[in-house]
């Protein structure tokens, strides 16, 4: 829920995009949204952006007497269900991010299963993709504190490039190459329509076929309302159109108040500066010292271990010592929907989620192994070197073993009763 160092970040609304394919994914759309991240951040973007725009200045146009309403918000909704694309034939992007479990993983499993048999475990739990269009590149602020990117390591920088991963991992849907994908795209009922919205030659050559369906995936997920109902009892409240309880009540000032749950911290809970409704995360990262998840099969070899954004791929800062252990913070929206939380599917239900914030140092004996005797094995999952990284400053961590938590078992269940009505309806 913390971080150590914070700043404010100010995410303006995106300007609305030109009326066509490619013309939409302009850099005013990637850029307008962010006050201030790196210069070698930039210059990452703004290569994508080239990319796309001048591979669409290669395309042939459909022919004038095809007539179509589809989008590429529309060719990216049926790639996003494809099941095709994969190389068992059977997982698509609506498998883990299934839209009736608020675009997350649809069962309690620690990690999803894929590859071409569906027997190669992933390594990660699934974080829900709803609310993600104003996320900023990765940067950082004037404190040092990182921000922003995609996925829990923040490991790219835009919808296109999260959507690649998958496709290639040899434990999700499994195709060896760009041009394997292309070739089953090429294969798909609509590949038609593909050609009719991105142009008849659009298919032809692979690489640009591949940044076209990363283009048409985007566009689904940032024009499309579902992911980003905002139609939550809590908006509801913000629009004077509902009342909460007494319990999501107490539990909203529990949330706000830096004494006691001080959740805002990480997951503001006000109207943004622009007046839109709160996304309920800042786009940090923190480590929490999380409890080894064993049901993890990469975890049953003890030297694997996942360090977050120090190893991400990221080059420069982000793959510094002091981020080792670190993972972005997510929306709290949908919370009460999901089966499994945080970054290694630990812990399986809501409340054990906000005990262990809270609980986490005054009693770790509910969360961690014994080593030998009396002696916890607090923070498990990072090796010794990193511990330091955990915070343990902010509230509700911090105290010692046996001190009073900053949340009551009731006050628990009031802030409970708030996420609940942080669920899109």
């Amino acid at each position: 829920m913390m971080s150590l160092a914070r700043s404010t970040l100010h995410v303006n609304s995106a300007a609305n995009p030109p009326d066509t394919p490619i013309g939409r994914f302009t850099a005013l759309n990637m850029f307008s949204s962010y006050t201030r991240f790196d210069v070698i951040d930039v210059m990452r973007s703004a290569v994508i952006v080239c990319l796309f725009l001048f591979l669409s200045a290669c395309q042939k146009p459909a022919a004038t007497s095809i007539t179509t309403d589809m989008s590429a918000a529309d060719i990216g909704e049926m790639i996003f269900h494809d099941v095709s694309l994969s190389v068992s034939g059977k997982q698509s992007c609506a498998s883990c991010h299934s839209p009736q479990h608020a675009h997350a993983q649809p069962n309690a499993l620690a990690v999803q299963w894929g590859g071409p048999l569906l027997n190669q475990p992933g390594t990660r739990a699934v974080p829900s993709i709803r609310y993600l269009a104003d996320t900023p590149p990765l940067g950082f602020d004037a404190e040092g504190t990182p921000y922003g990117g995609f996925n829990h390591d923040g490991s790219v920088d835009t919808f296109a490039a999260q959507a690649e991963r998958p496709l290639l991992a040899a434990n999700e849907m499994a195709n060896l190459t760009r041009e394997a994908v292309v070739e089953k795209l090429r294969k798909a009922d609509y590949a038609p329509r593909f050609r009719q919205v991105f142009g008849e030659t659009s298919l032809d050559q692979v690489d640009t076929a591949f940044a076209m369906l990363g283009l048409a995936l985007e566009r689904y997920q940032r024009d499309s309302a579902e992911f980003h109902p905002f139609s939550s009892k809590y908006d509801a409240f913000l629009a004077g159109k509902a009342q909460l309880n007494a319990a999501e009540t107490r539990g909203l000032q529990l949330f706000n108040n830096e004494k006691k749950g001080n959740c805002a911290a990480c997951h503001p809970s006000a109207t943004r500066e622009d007046g839109r409704p709160p996304l309920f995360t800042d786009f940090t990262y923190d480590a929490l010292g999380l409890p080894r998840n064993t049901a993890i099969p990469a975890n049953a070899n003890p030297s694997y271990v996942d360090l977050g954004l120090c190893k991400s791929g990221r080059s420069g800062r982000a793959s510094q010592d002091g981020n080792c252990g670190k993972f972005k913070v997510p929306t709290l929206r949908n919370v009460a929907t999901r089966q499994v939380f945080f970054h290694n599917g630990q812990i399986k239900n809501l409340r054990d989620a906000v005990a262990f914030y809270v609980r986490r140092d005054t009693q770790p004996e509910d969360w961690y192994p014994r080593q030998t005797g009396k002696v916890i094995a607090k923070f498990n999952d990072l090796p010794a070197k990193y511990h330091v990284n955990v915070n343990v400053e902010e509230v509700p961590y911090g105290g010692k073993r046996g001190d009073k938590p900053a949340l009551g078992e009731q006050e628990i269940d009031d802030v409970i009763a708030f996420l609940r009505t942080l669920t899109d309806q």
